[in-house]
């Protein structure tokens, strides 16, 4: 480092980085997102040291630009580990990479940065990076994990499902491990009850395994999540899928599972689950069924049983968010549907505008949409206007939307589309909309 090799390495890297990010739009913290990734995809080097740098020079930047002397302080690390970090200082691959994946529509994130779960940052081995397509779990959201074995019966297969599908329409997250199975029933249940599911996979997310979920792979990209602490490319290995689920139970308020034989992988889940504090629900099995002798086993040992999805109203950390969601949504109702009797009332004329509406009430601009800048006047048509005087920055629900409008759920989802379409509201968690501020 002497000859100022790592100094002019760093400067190069940092202007090309600047460059990119500014033809592909990207924040500034597009520099602080090259660092991590770097920092997370440095060769040979495992967690444990990673972890040791971060706590004594704070940062991957500081790394970064660290003397060689002072990194193998404070890492403990071995010759051939400083040569690999110096290495990929001067890896141009790197960068590209990095690039690459945002145009892939791939999302970066690590801890500190906004989009990073809260859930994670509570647990004890918490991922340094994490990579996802679509979109991560709400963190002030109830959110289950339902896990289980590959090799189900029917019967498994079919509560799995059923669950899944009840939670979505209770509005409650599910979370599950996109394998075959247990997985695949829970996530295919939360998506057909029209809810939020994310898969947390054991290999890079750019590789759906196994290949005959490439449908729910690809349906869950689009309005789901999928998620991985691994670098792109990174191939399923055996001793990968154990380590993943600390994450899965780490984004969880209760972990349930369906099905689990006696030294099942599912138990694993359960092991990090009762370590990060988590609840823990089994659905009963048949005696004398290996699929059951995990499930009955961790009932014995005194797991709670789970027989109906309304069961799950009995874990308090579900139960409060449950309550703190309604009454942010009855506050909401409250505050507005004073707009929607005037929406529905101005809808009757479309010759109406938005602005018009806005403009009856006091000083000309609503309450909600105050410092918000002004009123885009644009023209609606009858039910949109009905629909988008309804909405406002508190997530509204579909159920809720037909109650205050008195149109159909047909006539709801094709005016929603259409004003998600324009830009004007956003799908913020399974089925609930808010207004779009630019």
């Amino acid at each position: 480092m002497s000859d100022g090799t790592g100094y002019r390495w760093h400067y190069i890297i940092e202007m090309r980085v600047k460059m990119e990010s500014n033809i592909l739009n990207i924040k500034s913290s597009g520099l602080e997102d090259y660092y991590w990734y770097w920092y997370c995809n440095i060769p040979r080097l495992g967690a444990v040291k990673l972890r040791r740098l971060l706590a004594v020079l704070k940062s991957p930047e500081q790394v970064y630009k660290a003397e060689a002397s002072l990194l193998k302080e404070a890492g403990k690390l071995t010759d051939k580990e400083i040569s690999s970090i110096e290495e990929s200082k001067k890896d141009t691959s790197v960068y590209r990479e990095f690039m690459d994946i945002k145009k892939k529509g791939i999302h970066f994130t690590y801890p500190g940065k906004e989009d990073y779960p809260d859930r994670l940052m509570h647990i004890y081995d918490y991922p340094l990076c994490l990579y996802y397509y679509g979109k991560l779990p709400d963190d002030d959201v109830p959110t289950v994990a339902i896990v289980g074995s590959r090799q189900n019966t029917t019967y498994g297969y079919n509560i799995a499902e059923a669950f899944a599908k009840s939670f979505a329409n209770m509005g409650i997250q599910v979370i599950s491990g996109l394998a075959r199975g247990i997985d695949g029933a829970s996530h295919k249940g939360a998506m057909d009850g029209g809810g939020y599911t994310c898969g947390v996979l054991g290999c890079g997310v750019d590789i759906c395994y196994p290949r005959e979920n490439i449908g729910l792979f690809t349906a869950m990209k689009a309005s789901g999540g999928i998620v991985s602490e691994y670098s792109l490319g990174t191939a399923p290995h055996p001793g990968q899928f154990p380590v993943r689920n600390r994450i899965i139970s780490g984004l969880s308020d209760v972990v349930i599972v369906v099905e689990a034989r006696k030294k099942s992988g599912s138990l694993i889940t359960v092991d990090s689950a009762l370590e990060q504090n988590k609840e823990v629900m089994v659905v009963p099995g048949r005696i004398g069924d290996s699929l059951s002798e995990g499930c009955n086993e961790l009932i014995k040992l005194g797991a709670a049983i789970i027989t109906s999805p309304k069961d799950i109203l009995d874990i308090e950390a579900i139960r409060s968010k449950i309550d703190n969601k309604k009454r942010i949504m009855d506050e909401s109702t409250r505050k507005f549907t004073k707009y929607a009797k005037s929406g529905i009332e101005n809808a009757k004329n479309p010759e109406n505008t938005l602005t018009d509406i806005c403009n009856k009430n006091k000083d000309g601009i609503p309450e909600y949409q105050q410092n918000k800048g002004s009123v885009q006047e644009f023209k609606l048509a009858t039910k949109k206007n009905m629909l988008y005087s309804c909405v406002d920055l508190y997530p509204v629900g579909l159920n809720e939307l037909i109650e205050r409008t008195g149109l159909s759920l047909q006539e709801i989802s094709s005016a929603l589309v259409e004003l998600e379409l324009e830009g004007k509201i956003e799908e913020v968690a399974g089925n609930c909309y808010a207004r779009k501020y630019s």
